[in-house]
């Protein structure tokens, strides 16, 4: 089961249900003067709360001080056989991540599936205000970690809002993208998420696997090429430059590795949202595999050829 699908969320509140709350606005500017939750945890718990963390897409956004408030409002909750963290049709109070055990997804009576000692339940109802879509009970003793809606809300939206600002307008500086239409690059801006390098860090090996698209936020990227033995700069990137699509849309090995010059901030897009999202800039990919092509023969004086078997 997904993280990102709702299929759960928290224990009964000591004060009781909360009331349906459909409609709640939210304003996300208004993340000012708010008391800070803080449950105090031991070094012991919060590297374990940090592991758990870090395996969760929806955290990336987040930067150093907001994963630090995040990480001081959540709280370990026990659990044993039979009990129920969540019940189908309650208001949403907490999101969970968990730590240890296993549970079964119940929707309607029947269970539809299982968590095994990781993953993470209950953000769609927070978000938007929808009840729980199935009852999540724990089949054997394990921990699971809950932060509460006000906080959820305050920190992930607020984060979610001012990352799709901040990329949608580095996105209009890419001149690549300018062939899409706003609510394009609303989409595309919202499966982006930043990865930072330092100096002389590899970014991509030439001959991995290929995983992700790379746009340069800050900073320059060198791209070196390999062949017989021989190693050439292939191209210099800064801000708006962009790599590592040469393998995503011909599914081959990487063709050349990626090193950060100075420090280095890349906005990344994972293959699978690559594939869905920049359809519309295609054609552009593959008329610049061309210009790759001929660059490298007089790079190094013989035929290049990259696109083998590109998908139409």
């Amino acid at each position: 089961m997904s993280d990102e699908e709702d299929i759960a969320g928290p224990p009964p509140s000591a004060r009781g249900r909360r009331q349906s709350v459909c409609a709640e606005p939210f304003n996300p500017h208004a993340d000012d003067d708010v008391e800070k939750v803080v449950h105090p945890k031991s070094d012991e718990q919060r590297g374990r709360l940090q592991t758990a963390l870090k395996r969760l897409f929806l955290f990336r956004s987040l930067d150093i001080e907001q994963t630090s408030e995040v990480m001081d409002a959540m709280f370990e909750r026990k659990v044993a056989p039979g009990d129920k963290i969540i019940e189908q049709g309650d208001d949403g109070d907490n999101f969970y991540i968990i730590d240890s055990g296993k549970y079964d997804i119940i929707v309607g009576g029947n269970s539809v599936g299982s968590y095994n000692e990781e993953g993470s339940f209950g953000e769609l109802a927070l978000m938007y205000n929808t009840p729980r879509a199935a009852s999540i009970v724990a089949t054997t003793d394990g921990s699971i970690w809950a932060l509460d809606r006000s906080t959820f809300r305050r920190i992930l939206l607020v984060a979610a809002f001012k990352k799709r600002k901040m990329y949608e307008e580095f996105l209009e500086t890419v001149p690549m993208l300018s062939s899409l239409e706003r609510y394009e690059r609303m989409t595309l801006a919202d499966g982006l998420y930043s990865e930072k390098f330092e100096d002389g860090a590899i970014i991509i090996k030439q001959g991995d696997t290929a995983d992700r698209f790379y746009l340069v936020e800050k900073g320059e990227v060198s791209i070196k090429m390999e062949k017989d033995s021989e190693v050439k700069e292939v191209a210099h990137l800064e801000k708006g430059g962009y790599f590592g699509e040469l393998a995503l849309v011909t599914r081959k090995e990487r063709a050349a590795s990626a090193y950060a010059v100075g420090e280095v901030s890349l906005a990344c897009l994972d293959v699978g949202a690559f594939e869905r999202l920049l359809g519309p800039c295609m054609d552009i990919m593959k008329r610049n595999f061309q210009n790759y092509e001929e660059q490298l023969s007089k790079l190094f004086g013989t035929t290049m050829n990259l696109t083998d078997d590109v998908r139409q």
